[in-house]
C-alpha cells in the first residue's frame, strides 16, 4: 500500500464515527463498472451502488467526457434571470421520465435541497390558492427525507432528529409500515399493512383538520431506514385521502428515482401518481450534484399565474441549481439508461436478485429479509445491550472480503448498480452469506 499524502485530521465526516474510522481507514481510489479499488490495491465489488446513486456503474466514458467538454465550453452559468441550454434541455428530458401531469422541473443540489424545496413549493402554492392556511406538513415514522430543517422536521429517524432542538412546527407523522410479526420475509409488497394510510384520515386530519393540512411526504419505497416496502394498496389509500381532502402528495424519490425500482419512478412501478416527485442521487449517476422536484403542471400554473406581472414567482434557488457540469452529466447519464435498457434490465435482473437474498434466509441472526426491484434489507436480531454492533460488524468483515454493503442499525442493505450480472449478484449474495454465518 502507498503511504498516504494526505492528513486524516481535518475532515469531519459525515454520518461516520470518526474515531473509529480514523483509527483503521478504509480509502478507495478508484471506481469502474461494478467495483472500487481500495488503497491496498482491493477490487471491492459495490453492493450499493455508492450511496443508491451511482445506477450505471462507475466511471462510464460517456458521462465523463459530457462532463469534460462541459468544463472547457461553459463552466458556469448565473441561474437568476439568467438560463443556459443544458439545464432546459436536461427538464425536458426528466419530465418525460414523469407520470403524466408531471413536466415542470425545478433544479436543487442533493436529496435534501430537494425535499426542503417541495416543501416551500406546496407551501407557495396553498397560499397562492388563497388557502395560506394549509400549512400542516405530514411526514411519515422512520422516513428518510434528507437533513435539512424541513427534511428532518416531516422525517422520522430519531437519531437524525434529537440533537437539533426545535423543528418545524406544525408537522405531524403516520405510523410506519414496518412489522416483523406480520411482514417478514415478504418477496415484494407485503400483503399487510394497507390500513396503516388510513391513521391519515382517522387521526391526523381529525386532529389538524384538513383545511390546515398542506402536503403529505412519503417515500414509495422507504430506503435509508432499512428498505421498507409499502403494503399492497397502501399508496392507493393515501392517495385517495388526499384526493379526498384536496392535500398534495410528495414522492420522494431521491433514491427510488431512476431505475432502482425497474421504471424509471416507483410511481409508475407502484402505479400511483403523485403531485410532487423529489429526485436526485441517480440523475447523473452520482457524478456532479443535481437535484430537484418534479412538480405537477398545475402547481407551477397556480404560483406562476398569480404573481403580479414581471416579478419573481418563487422566491428560491441555489447558486448551483441546474449547473452546466451537472445538466451535462444528467443528459448523458439519461442517454445511457436509455441506449442499454438499464431500467428494463433491473426489471429483468430484479427476480434473480430477489431469489438470491431470500436464500439468506434461515442463517444466523436473520429475521427478516425484505425487497422490492433491485434493493434489499437483510434485518440481524440485534446483539443483547449493543444495538447496530451486529450489523456493522458484517459490513466491516464484508469490506475485508471484498463487498460494499451499507447498514442501518441493525439492517443490512443492498442496491447495487443496475448493470450487475448474475455471477455477480451470486457473488455478492454468497459473500454476505459467508459474514453471515461466520458472525
Amino acid at each position: 500500500m502507498p503511504p498516504r499524502d494526505f492528513p486524516l485530521e481535518p475532515f469531519w465526516m459525515p454520518f461516520t464515527a470518526n474515531r473509529q474510522f480514523k483509527a483503521a481507514p478504509r480509502i478507495l481510489v478508484s471506481a469502474q463498472d461494478m467495483h472500487y479499488t481500495a488503497e491496498d490495491g482491493r477490487r471491492i465489488l459495490d453492493g450499493t451502488a455508492g450511496l443508491w446513486c451511482v445506477n450505471a456503474g462507475h466511471c462510464r466514458p460517456r458521462i465523463v467526457q459530457a462532463i469534460q467538454r462541459q468544463a472547457e465550453t461553459l463552466d458556469y452559468s448565473p441561474l437568476f434571470q439568467m438560463g443556459h441550454p443544458g439545464e432546459f434541455r436536461a427538464a425536458g428530458l426528466i419530465a418525460e421520465l414523469a407520470p403524466d401531469g408531471l413536466d415542470r422541473v425545478f433544479f436543487a443540489n442533493s436529496g435534501s435541497e430537494a425535499v426542503d424545496t417541495a416543501l416551500k413549493i406546496v407551501l407557495a402554492y396553498q397560499r397562492a390558492r388563497g388557502e395560506g392556511h394549509r400549512n400542516v406538513l405530514i411526514g411519515r415514522e422512520r422516513g428518510y427525507h434528507g437533513v435539512g430543517f424541513g427534511g428532518i422536521s416531516v422525517g422520522g429517524i430519531p437519531a437524525n432528529r434529537k440533537a437539533f432542538g426545535s423543528l418545524l412546527p406544525r408537522v405531524d407523522h403516520l405510523p410506519h409500515t414496518h412489522n416483523l410479526e406480520r411482514n417478514a420475509f415478504s418477496r415484494g409488497q407485503p400483503e399487510w399493512g394497507a390500513h396503516l394510510a388510513e391513521d391519515l384520515e382517522t387521526r391526523i386530519i381529525a386532529l389538524h383538520d384538513a383545511s390546515n393540512i398542506a402536503a403529505v411526504i412519503v417515500e414509495p419505497v422507504a430506503g435509508s431506514t432499512g428498505v421498507l416496502v409499502p403494503p399492497k394498496g397502501y399508496l392507493e389509500r393515501l392517495r385517495a385521502i388526499c384526493d379526498k381532502y384536496g392535500l398534495l402528495l410528495i414522492f420522494d424519490e431521491v433514491i427510488t428515482g431512476f431505475g432502482r425500482t425497474g421504471r424509471a419512478f416507483a410511481a409508475e412501478t407502484l402505479g400511483v401518481v403523485p403531485d410532487l416527485i423529489t429526485f436526485a442521487k441517480g440523475v447523473t449517476n452520482a457524478t456532479v450534484p443535481l437535484a430537484g422536484v418534479i412538480a405537477h403542471r398545475k402547481i407551477y400554473d397556480t404560483i406562476v399565474e398569480q404573481a403580479p406581472p414581471d416579478t419573481v414567482e418563487l422566491f428560491h434557488g441555489y447558486t448551483y441549481s441546474g449547473h452546466p457540469l451537472a445538466t451535462a452529466a444528467a443528459e448523458a447519464t439519461l442517454a445511457l439508461y436509455h441506449e442499454e435498457k438499464l431500467f428494463d434490465r433491473a426489471h429483468t435482473m430484479a427476480a434473480r436478485f430477489e431469489q438470491a437474498v431470500h436464500s439468506l434466509k434461515g442463517l444466523p441472526h436473520v429475521i427478516d429479509v425484505r425487497n422490492f426491484g433491485l434493493m434489499a434489507g437483510i434485518e440481524l436480531e440485534p446483539a443483547p445491550g449493543k444495538p447496530g454492533t451486529r450489523a456493522f460488524q458484517a459490513f466491516l468483515r464484508c469490506f475485508e472480503k471484498g463487498i460494499l454493503v451499507r447498514v442501518t442499525g441493525d439492517i443490512i442493505a443492498l442496491s447495487p448498480p443496475l448493470i450487475i450480472s448474475e455471477t455477480q449478484i451470486d457473488e455478492l449474495v454468497g459473500t454476505l452469506g459467508a459474514v453471515l454465518r461466520e458472525l
